[in-house]
């Protein structure tokens, strides 16, 4: 079953009837205030079925005007929408919620078709996302304040959580679904009115989100959608009607964002880059941690950000941990997305492709054992951008692939003595977003979980992504913010405190006090 929607979906197309698989709906424009935005004004960006290299569409990209729209109808809804009581806005809430379970399977066969991972794995982002709006469902417990009574005579003191206005979100291609979804639920759910910039590389799985927003019931200007290049991220990073940000991507631009942001006086939340490792210790149980690298590494063509790219085999274990892991990517089976026996997809677009190789060519260059050349899988010499699993062993902290954040289907392998210099080597890096480690020992496990500096760690789980009632965030060069993604940090990232003093006439003493009150 597809997903049905009224017409006007892509701004230079006819009117039909399936958001999926139509050829006639060549370009993908804005949705603002509640409606598919008319004919794009700006430029426009070919979109690819990675899997094939061919082009499906277009993605209009936003003007300044356009973006202007977009705030002008979520500050238009804004009074009304936060006005509106917390049980209100979570039964719309909840009606979405049914509407993303309904469409599940629509979803994620558009992320596929444009992102390229596989249909398993898209239904799994899909699956994430719907854990945060039921975390928003939530809000009316979740927004509650705290009372005290009698913090002094006749005076009583409680705090209240109060709505921003209008946020915006930056997110990326990998996760067209999922990631959105750790913002705007929340967002919208406290009160707040939202507009998402998407990545333009894979926009249909967006757009279908704001066809089921708006038939779950928000009001019109709640939630909108431009698409567009880094001068639409600009135009709503100095708009002053604008409040607060949230951005997940590379670190360069997740710094840039911050520091635009932060200057222009908005609340700023930048989710940036990872070098995630996972640790193999003597005592581990090979074959499962193996399997972990596998998924881990190959994942979605190794296009997460909670990816593992570097494998640290402590002691006699590296040989064997090395061997195995060849072994399985000579099984792996690599293809287009949709098909069922299909283990790991495309990249998502030619640049990704180029850059991948270039990193291969580079670790060749500075020294390390190519294992596993992904370069000469015989999908990567066909259509579409593949790039097959690549294996490096003996690779140093000196080298590129190593220091940088490939995004790619690449695993690096260090080799390290002992648990401290697995430690040592981790802590020294310039990012802290996730890590692993596996061992079936206790007071080993206990030892990494806290001298690890790394905001999200797994014991014996390959990617520690926590579920949508705490919260993602890394250390270091991996965070820029405060706070950390969905979760309670959230909602105090998407609300603002206020502290209420108050008593009454019959309670006052007579005359002015000049002294510091004390609670009496």
């Amino acid at each position: 079953m597809q997903l049905k929607v009224s017409g006007g979906l892509f701004a230079k197309s006819e009117p039909c009837n399936e958001l999926i698989g139509n050829p006639k709906m060549t370009i993908t424009g804005h949705f603002i205030q509640g409606a598919h935005a008319p004919a794009p004004a700006g430029a426009t960006q070919a979109v690819f079925n990675p899997a094939t290299g061919e082009a499906s569409g277009q993605v209009a990209l936003a003007t300044a005007s356009e973006v202007d729209a977009a705030v002008a109808a979520a500050q238009k809804a804004f009074p009304a929408w936060a006005e509106t009581p917390a049980i209100r806005r979570a039964r719309v809430m909840n009606k979405f919620l049914g509407l993303l379970n309904r469409h599940r399977d629509d979803l994620a066969a558009a992320i596929t078709k444009e992102h390229g991972k596989i249909f398993s794995d898209a239904r799994g982002e899909v699956d994430r996302a719907i854990d945060i709006v039921e975390f928003a469902c939530g809000i009316p417990h979740l927004m509650r304040g705290d009372y005290t009574d009698q913090v002094s005579t006749g005076i009583d003191n409680w705090t209240m959580r109060q709505p921003l206005g209008v946020v915006a979100g930056v997110t990326p291609f990998n996760f067209p679904v999922m990631v959105p979804a750790w913002m705007y639920p929340i967002a919208i759910a406290t009160g707040n009115t939202f507009v998402l910039k998407p990545s333009p590389l894979d926009p249909t799985p967006t757009m279908l989100t704001a066809e089921l927003m708006r038939d779950a019931g928000f009001p019109d200007g709640v939630f909108n959608v431009v698409h567009g290049d880094k001068a639409a991220v600009d135009h709503l990073l100095d708009h002053p009607d604008v409040k607060a940000i949230s951005f997940v991507g590379s670190t360069p631009v997740a710094n840039y964002i911050y520091e635009r942001g932060a200057a222009k006086g908005k609340r700023v939340q930048a989710l940036g880059g990872a070098k995630n490792h996972l640790v193999v210790m003597p005592d581990a149980d090979l074959d499962k941690a193996v399997d972990a690298l596998m998924g881990a590494a190959y994942g979605s063509a190794g296009e997460r950000c909670m990816a593992i790219s570097v494998a640290v085999l402590v002691g006699p274990v590296a040989d064997r941990v090395v061997e195995k892991i060849k072994e399985r990517i000579d099984a792996l089976c690599v293809g287009d997305g949709m098909v069922p026996a299909s283990e790991m997809g495309p990249l998502i677009s030619a640049a990704a492709k180029q850059r991948v190789t270039d990193y291969i060519a580079s670790g060749v260059a500075e020294g390390a054992s190519l294992v596993v050349d992904g370069r000469t899988h015989s999908a990567a010499n066909g259509p579409g951008y593949f790039v097959g699993a690549t294996l490096f062993d003996h690779v140093t902290p000196a080298m590129r692939i190593y220091r940088e954040e490939i995004f790619g289907p690449v695993l690096a392998c260090v080799r390290v003595d002992s648990l401290g210099q697995a430690i040592q080597l981790i802590n020294a890096h310039e990012f802290g977003n996730g890590v692993s480690c596996y061992t079936q020992d206790g007071h080993t496990a206990r030892e990494f979980s806290r001298r690890i500096q790394v905001g999200m760690v797994g014991i014996n789980v390959p990617i520690p992504v926590p579920m949508a009632w705490h919260g993602f965030g890394g250390w270091k060069r991996s965070l820029f913010g405060d706070l950390h993604a969905y979760g309670m940090d959230g909602v105090k990232f998407y609300t603002k405190q206020k502290s209420i003093m108050q008593r009454w006439q019959a309670g006052m003493g007579a005359g002015a006090e000049f002294s510091m009150p004390v609670s009496q």
